[in-house]
């Protein structure tokens, strides 16, 4: 969640099933995102949410829209929530669980922590595209910087000035 919370700009339109025991705070992505930015969608299954994210993409009123999943996509699904982000002109993400993919996408990421036990408040997530239809693939390590509300991006360890690993 903290992938899409961070690539956000702007209002944002979070579709999750209403049967989900837990929900998301606004609150809790604070840091991130500004509360007052964020409209939150509760439809009551899959197929209702990938109506209203199909409709969200394809009005373009909201920047970005943010799906969770909790079954495979077929191809047909994934390839309409496609389309409408594109007749939109709208950013789409679609948080699915791991191993559950979605052939109809343009890029696949995995995001996880990245544990730094000299920091306490350790943001540093790595990012990685397992699946990019039209460039490469890559591995950053991202940090939030609450400061100017953006990412940095951080070399790994290994490669920073000063370690073993590098020259400078």
């Amino acid at each position: 969640m903290g992938f899409a919370a961070m690539a956000a700009r702007g209002p944002v339109l979070w579709i999750r099933e209403a049967w989900l025991s837990d929900t998301l705070t606004p609150q809790g992505l604070l840091p991130l995102l500004d509360p007052s930015q964020l409209l939150l969608a509760r439809p009551k299954d899959q197929m209702d949410a990938l109506a209203v994210a199909e409709e969200a993409l394809k009005d373009g009123a909201l920047p970005y829209v943010v799906l969770e999943i909790t079954r495979p996509l077929d191809l047909r699904e994934g390839r309409r929530v496609q389309l409408a982000a594109k007749a939109g002109g709208t950013t789409g993400v679609c948080i699915i669980p791991e191993d559950m993919g979605s052939n109809a996408s343009e890029t696949r990421w995995r995001a996880t922590p990245v544990f730094e036990p000299e920091r306490q408040d350790s943001t540093l997530m790595r990012w990685e595209t397992i699946k990019n239809k039209s460039g490469t693939l890559g591995v950053w390590h991202v940090r939030w910087n609450q400061q100017t509300s953006r990412l940095d991006v951080v070399s790994p360890v290994s490669e920073r000035p000063g370690s073993s690993g590098t020259s400078g």
